[in-house]
């Protein structure tokens, strides 16, 4: 294993070069990697910021906001970088309030327009960050809420009514559409939705079950690892809340902010005899500690398996909980992570910061 001080050594920031061209790229990658501070204007910004880019020669990099203010910047009020990134803005906090006081309301635009709101900055917003429209959230949190009900044993009839829907046929036509079965029928459904960290918005999946999926939403292999998981839990996915997705956003709060080294999650994890087999290797794992490929292929009991552990950390749904961010290349080099190498630099030296 290698030892936490050779990892508080090797963690640095990219190369000024490369922040550069993912400042000009907008790469959400390098969110919670570094801040810039623009010179001319005395602003800093996080790397994602819509503003007009500077020249390179008025820009200097830091590894985090408290840096940029010692530093005499201020904040820039475009991209808000003291704000995790990937919240909800301000403007919309009100409404959703009200939206979990009136579940079953449906919100037409001219009642939106009465409480002072823009319904097509509204729908803008909810495409952008859940890829549905906001009528479409709403469709999905009601039936996802019915569906929990008829699980807990409520009729149909009673599920239907209670969540807003005037009539069964319109309910079991909906319910049908969205979930890809009738009411009542068996098949299972996973509540996504996106909440925000330090490092970008991960996309959030559970079931009543447990946590089934924890990915970064840039990651490149998301669609595919929705596809698998959809397939192996004969489930289909709609947007909404769930009680689990509050409990997972409480722990990696508490993850960031230094506050929790182990996590007290239920976690469903479909999987082959070998994949399990290297995901609980990853989550015995010491928070702070890290292990080669080829030492995590001994732990699995085949110190010739390396690709195969390294696949099937690649496979691993469940990003920081189950984490296969532990594991570095046998010269100590950080290589092989889905949701990025700077992010994987970023939990590293987070650990060893707070061990």
């Amino acid at each position: 294993m290698v030892n936490s001080k050779t990892i508080g050594t090797m963690i640095s920031l990219p190369s000024s070069n490369e922040m550069y061209q993912a400042l000009l790229a907008k790469d959400s990658h390098y969110e919670g990697i570094f801040i810039v501070g623009v010179r001319t204007t005395g602003i800093f910004c996080r790397p994602t910021c819509s503003a007009r880019k500077p020249k390179r020669q008025n820009v200097e990099f830091f590894s985090d906001v408290g840096t940029a203010l010692k530093n005499g910047y201020r904040a820039c009020k475009i991209c808000r970088p003291t704000k995790a990134f990937g919240e909800n803005p301000e403007w919309l906090v009100p409404l959703l309030k009200e939206v979990d006081l009136e579940p079953e309301k449906k919100w037409r635009d001219f009642e939106l327009q009465k409480l002072g709101y823009s319904p097509s900055r509204i729908r803008r917003f909810f495409k952008k960050k859940h890829g549905i429209t906001f009528q479409a959230y709403l469709r999905m949190s009601r039936i996802n809420r019915a569906f929990l009900k008829i699980k807990e044993g409520d009729s149909i009839t009673s599920a239907a009514y209670s969540h807003g829907y005037e009539s069964l046929s319109g309910f079991s036509e909906t319910y049908k559409n969205m979930t890809g079965f009738s009411p009542g029928v068996n098949g299972d459904l996973i509540t996504m939705n996106r909440i925000s960290t330090p490092l970008g918005p991960v996309m959030l999946g559970v079931t009543n079950e447990g946590l089934c999926l924890l990915e970064f939403t840039d990651r490149k292999m998301l669609e595919t690892q929705i596809s698998n998981l959809k397939k192996r839990l004969n489930a289909e996915m709609v947007t909404g809340k769930h009680p689990m997705i509050d409990q997972v956003r409480e722990q990696l709060d508490q993850y960031f902010e230094g506050k929790r080294k182990d996590f007290d999650l239920p976690l469903v994890v479909p999987g082959t005899d070998f994949q399990l087999k290297a995901w609980n290797a990853l989550i015995e794992i010491p928070y702070g500690v890290t292990r080669s490929y080829k030492q995590q292929s001994s732990v699995v009991g085949n110190v010739k398996a390396v690709r195969a552990v390294a696949r099937a950390n690649g496979e691993n749904r469940i990003s920081i909980i189950i984490p296969c961010h532990r594991i570095i290349g046998s010269d100590g080099s950080i290589v092989g992570y889905g949701g990025g190498i700077h992010r994987k630099q970023w939990l590293l030296k987070h650990e060893f910061e707070n061990q």
